[in-house]
Parts: C-alpha cells; structure tokens; sequence
C-alpha cells in the first residue's frame, strides 16, 4: 500500500482481493484512522472523514504510473485543486457525477 496525504485529501494505492468489498475498506481506514488521530489528539477538536470517497482502478501494467501520479502530489496542486482534479478525473474516465455530490472544500 502506498499512501500520500494533501491538507484535503488523501491518495491510496491499494490492491484489492477480488472478493473484497471496497466500500468496507474504506469504511474501516477512515474508522480506524479517525480514532487514532483523535486518540493521539494530533489535531484540535475533533477529527472526522468527509463522508464519500472516490475509487479508480487501474492495471498492473500502469502501477508504475499511478505511482509517479500520487508521488507528485504537491508539485501537483500547485496547477490544480483538489476539486479540479477530482472532477478531470471522472470526466476522464467517463464516470457520470451530479456536481452537488463531489467532495467540498474548505473554501466551500
């Protein structure tokens, strides 16, 4: 598993068992981290995951790709937001989305 963190967001490259539920994956890392941060007091008040996430598969023959992606994170956002990315990226992939649903921002 490799993991990359923005003050916003979070990229994880994770490989998955096909018989494995993604949506109860997510569930347990966000559970899990959730009461560790709040544990370890690392931030004021209390810490909470945005509800949602997004998900986007990829080969074995791209790894090395979406790696060099994630690894370029902040070099990255210096272009592009969050917001901006997320919604390039489903464009991208041609994944139907209803603009009230896409993750918000501090700014929002």
């Amino acid at each position: 598993m490799k993991c990359y963190n923005m003050p916003d967001h979070l990229h994880l490259l994770i490989g998955l068992r096909l018989d494995s539920s993604l949506s109860d994956l997510v569930r347990d890392v966000k559970a899990n981290s959730s009461k560790f941060i709040n544990e370890k007091h690392w931030v004021m008040g209390r810490f909470s995951w945005q509800e949602g996430f997004g998900a986007f598969s990829y080969s074995r023959s791209q790894l090395g790709t979406v790696i060099r992606y994630i690894e370029n994170q902040q070099k990255h956002h210096t272009k592009k937001s969050f917001r901006e990315e997320y919604v390039a990226l489903l464009e991208k992939f041609g994944v139907d989305y209803d603009p009230r649903y896409i993750f918000k921002t501090g700014e929002e």
